[in-house]
């Protein structure tokens, strides 16, 4: 390796003086480095080029016995030994320099001092030297040779970087890590070819070391400052996250004044624009808008009933009939305060096209379809669900279904269809979604006076059976007026006791039967009710006074449309068996009373789930399949996928047809019938490995999951369809339906038609099973004379 260099080293020299001074020509025209810094550099760099230069030029003219030769030999030799000593004084005011600018220091280590001193006295000895002989001398063929004083020359250069490296050592905390590398291996990368020196004479390498330390100067300090820069920006990044934060922070603290401005006139309106917000931000995000467009969107939905601080106190705005001159001067309120926020246009957008309608019946302008601007069609979608499902001034929250019901009837024609539907999956997936239903607790302590004026939340009648205790205290004495507890059996949206003509519609209220713990009872909506068992307690003493409380409890469960109900009093036990006017209808046990107090109100399951067996049937079971039978047995669907036909396999071009009738207690437009395409390895659905492609309901609905399939739907209203009460209408008294499926290999187009409403879809199947069945389903409906019709090509 060394003979190597030592063959080419003049060309080596060569092209290192040229990088030297390459190096010094970009110091000059550098803006990045002090200018103290920078002429400290730029002198190492000059006294690099000028050291390896003149060693170069002493190996060209060794034994050149001219007049030239003469002189370039000794003041190349006298030149090398000067530098080499003037390039620790210059690394040494490198040193200094950094640590009083960089390192902050107003007081310098003594030792760099001393390393001045040193650095000069190797200048003086170089001198010296060349006058004396000391280092090297010359013989009579004008060739180098090595003094007697050889290795005090390397003394100094030796020295000084040591101490140097004492001082960068111990302040090595002030120093920057590329500035520190850089000043390590410019101390010992010398020492260590120095030493390699000693043993090999002829060869340069401690001076071309020297060179490559004095650049790696330079591209450090480069280095450095980059750092430097990214660090700079790295701050300025936070700062400006810092203050965008703040800014945030202003802009909630200052829309949440606002919000609440306009929601303090009423008391059920807190927090219901966060409600809101937040829901139109989730819609957003489903329809796959980016996350700048979800902010945005937030803040117009939060925003956009602020018009109503412009309103009189007295206002309130009713969304079942609402006042249109009331809405457009709520929208040109919002629209005027929000305008003034030039960069957030999309604000003002959003408080003033939010109550338009897709089909053009809305307000202010009476805007339709994609003239509406989109953020405001969101935000009329979320506004209805959180108005429809929050408690307000009228009542408790309507539950998730009859939000979903408004949506599926309004997409297209209140609401954008797209986001409506989104909206509806998300009410599908209420749990995951995070959409809970109102939370409704029985009462544990309430007052009745005169009878039934009030009426407690009602508690659920089920499978599993339930048990109900409470007190009773009356609150007059007998000889003042009669007093008792009692229940009410009912079914309702809410929950709740109706007797106003309005809430019983809204709530699609249906009451059984009231029923009193002696021996009376009053049946209205019950099929039939008989009572099986009543015992009289001969211990009876007669009602209680005022202010003595007396133990009733309540054991109730039920099986398909009986309920079995075990009143227990002071007076009488008895058992009571209910019949609903179907299996379809839900049920529940109003507390009420006259003239008492009830309370210590509690609700236990038992832990016994009753059958069929358990209840002894005292009416037949509601029929409505006796109709013509076909192909497969009649149906009728009580709950919501509750049975289904046998499946059909589907290949080339199929046909369903069928009878439909939905069930007289049936109040949704979902209750109608439902086709599934599904493989299973028996055929069945839920069978062994079940695979479900899609869901259509005939009344316009797709529940494609998109897991196994990609579907694509479109639903489309005819001239046959004359809105949505006359579709339940039709399908209440019966008419025929067909469906028709077209299987080519892994692609199935199903297309219906149901009173108006028309349907296809595109199911495409990602991985092919070997067979593929559709099945009919539904919700309330009895689907009776079903056929499967083959179409021959």
């Amino acid at each position: 390796m060394f003979e190597l260099i030592k063959a080419h080293q003049l060309n080596v020299m060569l092209v290192m003086c040229g990088a030297c001074a390459t190096m010094a020509f970009m110091l000059l025209i550098t803006r990045f480095l002090s200018p103290r810094r920078k002429m400290v550099i730029l002198l190492m760099e000059v006294m690099a080029l000028l050291l390896l230069w003149f060693d170069r030029l002493a190996y060209i003219y060794a034994g050149d016995m001219s007049h030239m030769g003469f002189i370039m030999v000794r003041a190349s030799n006298f030149m090398v030994f000067f530098l080499t000593s003037g390039m620790c004084f210059g690394f040494n005011r490198y040193v200094m320099d950094y640590l009083s600018t960089e390192g902050e220091m107003d007081v310098l280590p003594v030792r760099l001092k001393v390393v001045d001193y040193l650095s000069s006295l190797g200048m003086v000895l170089a001198i010296i030297s060349a006058l004396t002989g000391l280092y090297y001398y010359f013989d009579e063929n004008n060739l180098y040779n090595r003094g007697p004083g050889f290795f005090i020359a390397y003394i100094i250069p030796l020295v000084c970087p040591l101490i140097d490296f004492s001082v960068i050592f111990q302040l090595r905390k002030r120093i920057s890590r590329w500035i520190y590398i850089s000043l390590v291996l410019f101390i010992f990368v010398p020492i260590v070819f120095a030493i390699i020196q000693v043993f090999a004479y002829g060869i340069s390498i401690v001076n071309m070391a020297m060179v490559v330390v004095s650049v790696c100067l330079y591209i450090f300090n480069y280095f450095d400052i980059n750092d430097q820069v990214v660090h700079a920006h790295n701050i300025e990044l936070e700062n400006l996250h810092g203050e965008q934060k703040r800014m945030q922070e202003l802009v909630d603290k200052t829309a949440t004044a606002l919000v609440s401005a306009a929601e303090i006139r009423d008391e059920y309106a807190k927090g219901k624009s966060a409600k809101i917000a937040d829901f139109a931000r989730r819609i957003a995000e489903k329809a796959g808008k980016d996350q700048e467009y979800c902010d945005q969107i937030y803040y117009a939905a939060l925003l956009h009933n602020v018009g109503m601080v412009g309103l009189p106190d007295d206002t309130e705005l009713n969304m079942e009939d609402p006042d249109p001159e009331m809405i457009k001067r709520k929208a040109e309120i919002g629209r005027g305060l929000l305008s003034e926020i030039t960069e957030y246009p999309y604000l003002s957008d959003g408080a003033y096209y939010s109550s338009e309608h897709y089909d053009g019946t809305g307000f202010p302008e009476g805007l339709k379809g994609k003239e509406i601007p989109e953020m405001a069609r969101i935000i009329a979608i979320a506004d209805a669900y959180v108005t429809m499902t929050s408690k307000s001034r009228t009542g408790d929250g309507l539950p998730n279904f009859m939000a979903r019901e408004m949506f599926v009837k309004e997409a297209g024609a209140k609401f954008d269809p797209e986001f409506s539907d989104i909206m509806v999956k998300m009410i599908d997936r209420s749990g995951s979604e995070g959409m809970q239903e109102v939370s409704l607790e029985t009462e544990t302590e309430f007052e009745c006076n005169e009878y039934r004026d009030y009426v407690a939340i009602g508690i659920p009648v089920e499978g599993e059976e339930k048990k109900i205790s409470f007190k009773y205290e009356a609150s007059v004495d007998p000889d003042e007026g009669f007093s008792s507890p009692s229940i009410i059996l009912f079914d309702s949206y809410d929950r709740r006791s109706h007797t106003d003509e309005k809430t019983i519609s809204a709530y699609h209220y249906l009451e059984y039967g009231e029923i009193w713990f002696d021996d009376h009872m009053i049946m209205t909506a019950a099929r039939t009710a008989q009572v099986t068992e009543i015992t009289r307690n001969e211990d009876y003493e007669g009602r209680t006074g005022k202010g003595v409380k007396v133990g009733y409890e309540i054991i109730a469960g039920r099986t398909d449309d009986h309920l079995q109900i075990r009143m227990i009093g002071p007076e009488y036990t008895k058992e009571i068996i209910l019949v609903l006017p179907d299996k379809s209808k839900s049920s529940h046990i109003g507390l009420t009373g006259e003239h008492c107090h009830i309370t210590d109100v509690t609700i236990e399951p038992t832990g016994r789930y009753i059958g069929s067996e358990d209840i002894p049937r005292i009416a037949g079971a509601v029929d409505y399949t006796d109709h013509m039978e076909s192909d497969f047995k009649n149906i009728q669907i009580d709950q919501n996928r509750s049975i289904s036909t046998p499946g059909v396999e589907l290949t080339g071009k199929k046909r369903l047809a069928f009878h439909t009738l939905t069930l007289p207690g049936a109040e949704l437009v979902w209750h109608c019938p439902y086709i599934v395409l599904y493989s299973s390895d028996d055929g069945t659905i839920g069978g062994p490995n079940y695979r479900e492609y899609n869901l259509i309901k005939m009344n316009g609905e797709n529940n494609g999951t998109g897991d196994h399939a990609q579907n694509n739907f479109t639903m489309k209203r005819t001239a046959d369809f004359h809105g949505w009460e006359a579709w339940r209408d039709a399908n209440k008294a019966g008419l025929d339906c067909e469906i028709v499926f077209d299987r080519k290999g892994n692609r199935i187009v199903t297309t219906t038609e149901n009173s108006g409403v028309s349907t296809e879809c595109i199911t495409t199947i990602y991985e092919m099973p070997d067979k593929v069945y559709a099945a009919l389903t539904g919700d309330e409906v009895a689907l009776t004379d079903i056929r499967v019709l083959i179409e021959r090509l």
